[in-house]
């Protein structure tokens, strides 16, 4: 077998306190073997546009990214949040290099077309967006690569791209190299039966399972793209997708999705 690579996404809930940021951290700082965190940028970024008067604009959880947007969110995501990040993990000993996906080439995407939204300055990602030589390299020479959701369209344009959507990329471009588990952490201990109560954990669900709990309700709303990411990534070979809390990734409760 392969060696194992993990890669963790960090919800924006966890980014928006720093206490919570730090613990998950040093959480992290624990896991042994080769890690990437990819990560959002919370609210400071929408609390910055409403200070300049912009508003920002969301459909469906997706962010409208017009100029003025794109300017905060870069300045948001790939400057004080990624640096931050890197900053505590440095303090934790993980020595962390903070990339958006144009430094070194290493995601790059294509703007959305324009259909029956324009979401402005959006990227999408396909099989060859990701710069898996260079990830390799990295983490090779043992660093921790923490990639924000900042990336570009090899022609000089920034874009924004969904986080969720970039680790799910990452996993499934290094899947051919790595033994990849793909994690998503958050404020729950995984995906709920009941959304109130926490103590309501399913252990394990299927391909044939989250298609029956999505017609029945159960898993509804922004938890929908983000098992949509993980199980695409499982049927690309990914080997774990595991839905836990960012305080405990080192703890036995969570979610742990199978193809069958």
């Amino acid at each position: 077998m392969s060696e194992v690579l993990k890669i963790f996404k960090i919800g924006g809930g966890i980014i928006d306190d720093i206490t919570q940021l730090g613990q998950f951290l040093a959480e992290l700082a624990q896991v042994s073997g080769r890690k990437i965190l990819v990560h959002g940028g919370g609210k400071g970024a929408n609390q910055m546009l409403q200070r300049l008067g912009i508003e920002p604009q969301m459909v469906e959880g997706r962010r409208i990214t017009d100029a003025a947007t794109l300017d905060i969110v870069t300045m948001f995501y790939a400057g004080k949040t990624n640096k931050q990040i890197v900053a505590l993990l440095q303090a934790e000993e993980v020595n962390a290099l903070g990339l958006s996906g144009a430094d070194g080439n290493v995601i790059q995407a294509t703007r959305r077309p324009v259909r029956t939204i324009d979401y402005g300055f959006v990227g999408d990602l396909n099989e060859h967006s990701v710069n898996t030589k260079l990830l390799e390299q990295l983490l090779e020479t043992g660093l921790t690569p923490v990639l924000c959701a900042i990336t570009h369209d090899g022609h000089g344009q920034l874009l924004n791209t969904n986080a969720d959507t970039i680790a799910s990329s990452l996993a499934r471009a290094l899947a051919g190299s790595y033994t990849v588990e793909l994690h998503f952490c958050f404020e729950k201990d995984g995906v709920l039966a009941d959304i109130n109560d926490e103590a309501s954990v399913i252990p394990q669900i299927t391909a044939d399972q989250y298609q029956q709990l999505k017609s029945e309700g159960v898993i509804a709303a922004g938890m929908v793209p983000k098992l949509d990411n993980a199980f695409a990534a499982l049927e690309a070979g990914v080997e774990r997708v595991v839905i836990e809390n960012a305080l405990r990734i080192n703890e036995p409760v969570k979610t742990i999705l199978c193809r069958s």
